[in-house]
């Protein structure tokens, strides 16, 4: 594994020699504790753009990536989960512990290891180092967040605490790159590795943590103080009145913006939509196709993608709540009102990436160790309000409430119906958890243990490569499953044809399919074109304001006016109601099937939340009318 200069008898050093794979790149694993920086040095290696959290559990599997060398050659890094220790509780510590330790089916066994650590919270990170050293891999030690010790008083002498572990030590500070030329050479293999102390026995906890402190003490640790900052504002945000309350001021705030400053961008979208869709209709000739791609996909597609400013600007902010540290706080808050359904503090952080996409948030529960509390995160996270939501929700409010403030000015009433159908389907959840774990998934309380960062400024660099992420997703769902289906409607809508021409659309295939459903939706306050909507809602979510616009001809304020025409005030807050109920999403169903291991799951979930949906949207249309 490496190129022996001399050992220990003859104080040589040992310099670390890169490993190789025949016909392949080399295999790096990148481990660390949660919250230790190592998914943003990993985005920093590779250019690939991940999700970084200032909270564990962001990363629930492998994730891999290409880091190009100076000397031109590429290094595959295995981004793991996130790990406290060599003894697997949750199936994510189970998935690091496989790559690690060589018995990943899906992963080979790394040839090298990037060991991160916080090197201002060092003492007890350390603990982690014995177990990754035994594995006797080519392994440098990351000490991150370097920038921030030296900041507050602390310091550490690398060379010192290299010599006691027996393996090369860089100081680190991902955020802003300071260090990661050592890291490269690492993985060029020019950094030397000196001769490893003893290490304690792996299963020995306190022998660890002994181990850990005289380590970090012989390499002149000391720990950096702790910030001022930190201790004033956990005193408002973790008080147990003032803290709740910070935290629906900050909501709050997030979705009057919203709806006051992102404002005028969906018309502006519209505008370009409107624009290009007819100098796209200048170059074709007077014809069925040219219909069905200008009124059709065009403005199908159109109709979706308006409301794209105002998804990125809402991830925006919880972007810079994450980054910033303070949705760790946000954990500790929620573990109180967690324990009254029965769930504990780390079912908030799957529940809070619901708020993007349930996909993912179900597989973050891996970092749930109790199985019972972990199916039931899995069963409530949809209820969360995800981005798929959002373009249906924004849409009709645009459509039918008002602009006007409430609360003394304070707050805009559209703000307030976005609100309150958040806080709808999280009211939703707590009633779900509360009645599975008082039944079928009863079980005892967990401890809920959390490591909280220092606040600290987010970086303009993670924040801009999230929103491009979040931006590509959308592009990507609407450039595929809302493309498909606004074709497939267009179609429907178009045949079978009268006398060469297009039929009328209560004639069409598509009408058809819609009367036939009608009476079933009806008491809802829906008609047939609502109906079709709901349809192919199943594929995604975002495809209902793509599936209406396509049917009205429509975007923006047209399809606001046009669906005015069709629906009723009480039909437009039913049909917001069932979209916060429903599980409209088949790749939430996979998901589950997976996670859970079969469908007996899945197919509860999906009626459940079903029968849910019809009910809440028949109660809120007759209670409008």
């Amino acid at each position: 594994m490496s190129e022996c200069h001399g050992c220990a008898n003859c104080g040589g050093t040992a310099v670390a020699e890169p490993p190789r794979m025949a016909g392949t790149r080399t295999a790096v694993a990148l481990v660390g504790p949660p919250n230790s920086g190592k998914t943003t040095l990993f985005n920093r290696l590779t250019g690939l753009r991940q999700k970084v959290a200032n909270f564990p559990g962001v990363t629930v599997e492998q994730h891999s990536g290409i880091a190009e060398l100076p000397d031109g050659r590429a290094v595959r890094i295995i981004d793991l989960p996130g790990l406290y220790s060599f003894s697997p509780r949750s199936e994510d510590e189970q998935i690091a512990y496989d790559v690690l330790t060589g018995h990943s089916a899906a992963v080979p066994k790394p040839q090298a290891i990037l060991l991160v650590l916080d090197s201002t919270n060092l003492g007890r990170q350390l603990m982690l180092a014995a177990p990754i050293l035994a594995l006797d891999l080519p392994t440098l030690v990351i000490l991150n967040q370097a920038d921030d010790l030296l900041h507050r008083g602390g310091s550490v002498d690398a060379a010192a605490l290299s010599a006691q572990l027996g393996a090369p030590v860089a100081l680190v500070s991902a955020r802003n790159g300071e260090g990661i030329s050592q890291v490269l050479d690492f993985l060029a293999g020019a950094m030397p590795k000196p001769h490893r102390m003893e290490l304690p026995v792996l299963q020995d906890v306190p022998g660890c943590r002994k181990w850990a402190g005289a380590v970090g003490a012989k390499a002149g640790y000391l720990a950096p103080a702790p910030s001022k900052w930190t201790r004033r504002l956990d005193k408002i945000f973790l008080h147990p009145v003032l803290g709740p309350l910070v935290f629906l001021a900050v909501v709050i705030a997030v979705f009057q913006i919203i709806f006051s400053i992102a404002a005028p961008l969906p018309d502006i979208m519209t505008a370009w939509f409107d624009a290009t869709g007819n100098w796209i209709a200048t170059l074709l000739p007077a014809s069925l196709f040219r219909s069905l791609l200008v009124d059709g996909v065009w403005k199908g597609m159109g109709s979706v993608l308006v409301f794209l400013p105002q998804i990125l600007l809402l991830f925006l902010f919880i972007g810079i709540l994450e980054d910033s540290g303070y949705l760790s706080r946000a954990a500790v808050i929620a573990d109180r009102t967690m324990a009254r359904i029965g769930l504990q503090g780390k079912s908030f952080i799957p529940l809070l990436s619901a708020y993007g996409c349930a996909v993912p948030a179900i597989m973050a529960t891996r970092t749930i160790e109790n199985k019972r509390d972990r199916m039931a995160t899995i069963l409530i996270a949809p209820f969360m309000t995800c981005s798929a939501r959002m373009p249906i929700y924004l849409l009709m409010i645009a459509a039918f409430i008002p602009k006007r403030n409430i609360l003394g000015g304070l707050l805009g009433l559209q703000s307030a119906v976005m609100l309150g159908l958040y806080v709808l389907g999280f009211l939703a959840a707590v009633m779900t958890a509360k009645l599975l774990k008082s039944t079928v998934l009863k079980s005892g309380r967990t401890p809920f243990l959390l490591e909280m960062p220092a606040y600290r400024w987010p970086a303009a660099q993670s924040l801009g490569l999230r929103l491009y992420d979040r931006g590509m997703v959308f592009l990507k769902q609407a450039g595929t499953i809302i493309l498909l289906v606004t074709i497939i409607v267009c179609l429907l809508m178009s045949f079978p044809l009268v006398h060469g021409n297009a039929p009328a659309i209560k004639d069409s295939l598509l009408g058809s399919i819609g009367h036939v459903i009608e009476p079933a939706i009806k008491p809802m306050g829906f008609n047939w074109k609502i109906g079709i909507a709901l349809i192919t809602s199943l594929a995604a979510r975002e495809t209902t304001p793509a599936t209406l616009g396509a049917i009205y001809g429509a975007t923006g304020p047209h399809l606001q006016a046009a669906l005015r025409q069709d629906l009723s005030l009480g039909g437009a807050i039913a049909l917001l109601v069932f979209f916060a109920f429903a599980l409209q999403c088949t790749s939430t169903v996979a998901i589950v099937r997976r996670e859970t291991g079969g469908w007996k799951w899945p197919i509860l979930q999906f009626t459940y939340m079903g029968v849910l949906a019809y009910i809440g949207a028949f109660v809120a249309y007759h209670a409008i009318g």
